[in-house]
This record gives structure tokens, sequence and C-alpha cells, in this order.
């Protein structure tokens, strides 16, 4: 008895160690899950420090590689919580308000603005470009993606005042469809840079999208789909660049989803056959005559709002 009560003090996990697997566990939920995951860590933990300081750390990069949404206070509008509207730990940017977020990660939401400082907006020069593409990819969310959330920031020379130098604006695109009544939550998030290059006159573009949808009703199936694209267009006013840059962006979107959409359906007939050996330990056959049955792409794409 001695002896095996010694080895579990020698087993015991060190503070550091609790604190970066629950770290693990946050960083890894799924979107719109990670209170839920708080919840179950905080009583499995049953050390309040290890669970604050674990928490206060992956909070901030949850939310913002999920590029979440917060209601601003006072109906001042909804503010993404990313890295390209990050000011500093907690404050962030809405540039189409010109207002700053005060947020609390932990908390997820928005505690207070204040009005952005002229050092952290753009130029008159580069906010002509930032409005007309805001107002056409707003346009384009707002048909293609319910409850959708879009920004346009500048990462790039946003104190270029006029025609000569380079700049840079970033599309951040995030839908998210949370159900967990029905067991099923989902999200879209695409992020496109652009690359404003005056001495070529091209605007170079790269994209990636990211979809999850995570599946759980009597099981746990979680879809996690990423796709990088790279295009190109002419240098042209801010009304123009802006039509062809929202076009570039529904054309490449709207086409994988076409081609989710066409993986979805091959799920039954393929992909199921693929994770099973024909004759599992039980030795008795899978039923493929009827694996439609096992199929989750109606529910999935219904849930995320995603089908046609």
């Amino acid at each position: 008895m001695a002896d095996e009560e010694d080895e579990l003090l020698e087993t015991e996990l060190s503070y550091d160690q609790k604190k970066e697997i629950a770290k693990w566990f946050f960083l890894n939920a799924p979107a719109g899950e990670i209170n839920y995951v708080a919840k179950d860590l905080k009583a499995v933990l049953s050390d309040e420090e290890v669970y604050n300081e674990a928490a206060m750390e992956a909070f901030p990069v949850y939310n913002k590689t999920h590029m979440i949404c917060l209601e601003m206070p006072s109906g001042a509008g909804d503010v993404i919580v990313s890295s390209y509207s990050e000011i500093n730990e907690n404050e962030y940017l809405d540039p189409r308000t010109a207002q700053v977020a005060i947020v609390d990660h932990v908390k997820q939401i928005c505690t207070k603005v204040r009005p952005a400082n002229d050092e952290e907006l753009p130029s008159l020069y580069i906010e002509e470009y930032r409005y007309a593409l805001d107002a056409e990819i707003q346009r384009y969310v707002s048909e293609s993606y319910p409850k959708g959330m879009s920004a346009v920031n500048c990462v790039k020379g946003k104190d270029t005042e006029g025609p000569g130098s380079d700049f840079e604006l970033v599309v951040i695109i995030t839908a998210m469809r949370l159900s967990p009544q029905n067991f099923c939550n989902g999200s879209w998030r695409s992020v496109w840079n652009i690359d404003f290059q005056d001495e070529s006159q091209v605007l170079d573009i790269k994209g990636k999208l990211q979809v999850g949808a995570h599946y759980f009703e009597e099981g746990n199936v979680e879809l996690d789909a990423k796709k990088d694209f790279q295009d190109s267009t002419i240098f042209q006013s801010a009304d123009d660049c802006s039509i062809a840059i929202a076009n570039i962006i529904r054309h490449h979107e709207t086409e994988y989803l076409a081609s989710l959409e066409v993986a979805y359906s091959k799920l039954p007939d393929n992909t199921f056959k693929d994770l099973r050996r024909k004759l599992p330990v039980t030795r008795t056959l899978f039923p493929w005559q009827n694996t439609l049955q096992f199929s989750l792409t109606r529910e999935v794409e219904k849930e995320l709002g995603l089908g046609k």
C-alpha cells in the first residue's frame, strides 16, 4: 500500500503541466463550446489558481482564433475580436464605427468603448479604399451568411496619404451557428489579405477559409476543413477595386462551399467505408446496404445554414 502511494506521488502532475493540459482543452474546444469546456475543467481540476491562470492565457487566443463577435455597449454595434483589429491585449478596433472596444476575454463581453485615436485610424486616402471595400463585403455577407459578420482592417501602410506607396487591407468574414439543443454547432471563418502594390498596379489577394462543425447526437463527429486561395486583379479606383475584390471572394467561397457539399454527398458510399474494416472484431458484417442511416450531411448543413 505504501509503495502504491509513493508511486502516485511520483506521477503527480506539476502546476505547469496541469495548466498546459487545461489550456490544450480550452484551445481545442469547438466553436461556441469553450464555456462548456471551462465548466467541466473547473470541476476536474479542483484548483482555482491553475484554472484561472489557464483561462486567462487561453481565452484571448481562442477568441481571436475563432474571431468571435461581441456586442458593444449602448447599441454601438458589434466588434470582431481578431489579431487584425487588436490594438493591445484587451482593446480591439472597429474600423466601421471608428471605436475601440475594451474586452473581457474570459467573460466574452465588451465592457466599454472609447473613440479611436487618430493614430489608430487609417489616413483619408486609405479609408476611401477601406470604406468602399467594407460596403461591398457587407452586401455579400448579408446575402450569403445567416448571422454573418465582416470587417475590413488596414494592417500595413495605414498612414499613406496618396498614390505612390503600397498598403494592405484584410477582409474578415465570420459566421457562427450554435444549436446545442440540437447537438450541433458550426462556424465559418475566412480571412482575405489584399496587398495593394502601387508600382506594379496589381492587387495580390490571398485567402484562408476554415469551416468547423461539431455534431454530437449519439456520437461525436467534428469537421475541421481548411483551404487556401490566391488570386489577383488590377489596381483601380476605390469603388472598382472593391467590386473586383468582392467578386473574387464570392467566387472562391461559393466554389469551396460547393466542393464541401459534394464531399458530404459521398460520405455514405465512400468515407464511412474507408473508416472501417469490412469484418470488424465482432465478426458481424457492417450493414453497407443501409449506410444512409449514418449520413450526417443534411443535419450538419441545416445547422450551419450553409445548404442551398
